[in-house]
C-alpha cells in the first residue's frame, strides 16, 4: 500500500482501490467486465476506468488479454500486490473464550488459513453470542463464530446478518449436559437453583427448555462463574458445555439432558456469521479462506496431533 500512496491518493484512487478489491475475487482465466460495465458500476468515466486497469497491470497486479468478441480475460493474477492496494485493514473475527481444544482448535484453523494467504488478521475472544453479534453488526469485526442455534435466534432479531458458513456437528461443543451439585440426583427438580447466563443465547433457550414446567428459582450467573458458585453452594443446577469437564478432569455430577425442545444440534454446530452488506468481506472468504481446513486443524488440535498457535 505505501508504495503506491501517491497514485491512490489520486482523483483515480477510488476507482483503483475499487478495482483491485473485484480482483481479488477473480481466478486466472475469468473474464473481466466491459470497460462501459464497470463505468456504470462505478458511475465514472471510461477513461477513468482504463486508467485504473493500466496501473493494476503496470505494477503487475494482474495480466489482461483480450480475445476480441469474446472479452478481456485474467491470465496471470499477483494477489498479494492486489491486496496491497485494495486499502483493506486488518480481517478481525470474534469467537468465544478458548477455554477448551475445540475453541483452540477453531482459532488455530483460521490463523493458520489466514497467514498461509498472507492476509493480515486478528482473532478477539468474547464471552456470550448476543455479544459477539453486538459487536458485529456495530462494525467492529467482519465476522462472529456462535452456535447455529444462537445464530437461528439473532437472524430474526435483525435481517443485517447471515451465515456464511456452516461447521459440521460438534464443532462448537462436544454436547451440553446437566452438572448436578448433589450426586444423588439425576435431574433438574422443584425448587433447585438453576444457574443461567443471560449473555449466552444457547444458555438460555437450552436452560429455559429443561426446565419448563418446573418450578425453580433462576439464579442469574455468568458462564465462567456456574462452577465456583455451585461448589460454594449457590446453585444446584445449571446447563453446561461437557468439553472443560472431561479436558480438566473435573469430578462433577453429569447428566443428560431430558427436555431438549429442539431436537437438531444447532448448539453443537460452529456457524461464520458476517454482516450481509459487508460484500467485501464476503468476497475475501469465498475467496481465499479454505473453511474445511480450518475445521480439519480444529480436529488435529483435539486430538493433539497439532499444537495450538493463536
Amino acid at each position: 500500500m505505501k508504495q503506491y500512496k501517491d497514485k491512490l491518493m489520486s482523483k483515480n484512487g477510488k476507482v483503483i482501490i475499487s478495482l483491485a478489491r473485484e480482483m481479488l475475487t477473480y481466478y486466472l482465466d475469468d473474464r473481466i467486465k466491459t470497460i462501459k460495465e464497470y463505468s456504470e458500476s462505478y458511475n465514472t468515466a471510461r477513461g477513468t476506468i482504463q486508467s485504473a486497469l493500466k496501473f493494476l497491470q503496470e505494477i503487475k497486479a494482474v495480466k489482461l488479454e483480450s480475445r476480441g468478441h469474446l472479452g478481456t480475460y485474467i491470465v496471470d493474477v499477483d494477489y498479494d500486490k492486489l491486496w496491497s492496494v485494495s486499502d483493506f485493514n486488518v480481517i478481525m473475527g470474534v469467537m468465544p473464550l478458548p477455554y477448551s481444544k475445540r475453541y483452540e482448535g477453531l482459532a488455530t484453523g483460521f490463523y493458520k488459513n489466514f497467514e498461509t494467504r498472507n492476509i493480515p488478521f486478528s482473532l478477539a475472544f468474547m464471552r456470550g453470542s448476543s455479544k459477539r453479534i453486538e459487536a458485529l453488526t456495530l462494525g467492529r469485526y467482519n465476522f462472529a463464530i456462535t452456535s447455529k442455534l444462537a445464530a437461528r435466534l439473532e437472524m430474526r432479531k435483525t435481517s443485517n446478518i447471515e451465515i456464511a458458513y456452516e461447521f459440521g456437528e460438534e464443532s462448537y461443543v462436544g454436547r451440553h449436559v446437566i452438572v448436578l451439585r448433589d450426586k444423588d440426583k439425576f435431574e433438574i427438580e422443584e425448587n433447585m437453583r438453576v444457574a443461567i447466563d443471560t449473555e449466552s443465547i444457547d444458555q438460555i433457550i437450552l436452560t429455559s427448555n429443561e426446565c419448563k414446567d418446573i418450578d425453580i428459582e433462576y439464579i442469574e450467573t455468568p458462564y465462567n462463574q456456574i462452577l465456583n458458585k455451585m461448589n460454594n453452594n449457590e446453585i444446584d443446577a445449571a446447563i453446561w458445555n461437557v468439553d472443560e469437564i472431561k479436558e480438566k478432569n473435573l469430578e462433577y455430577n453429569i447428566v443428560p439432558m431430558t427436555n431438549k425442545e429442539d431436537s437438531t444440534k444447532d448448539d453443537t454446530i460452529a456457524v461464520v456469521v458476517i454482516r450481509k452488506d459487508d460484500k467485501d468481506f464476503s468476497n475475501i472468504l469465498n475467496r481465499f479462506i479454505d473453511l474445511y481446513k480450518v475445521e480439519q486443524i480444529q480436529k488435529k488440535v483435539m486430538k493433539d496431533e497439532l499444537i495450538p498457535i493463536y
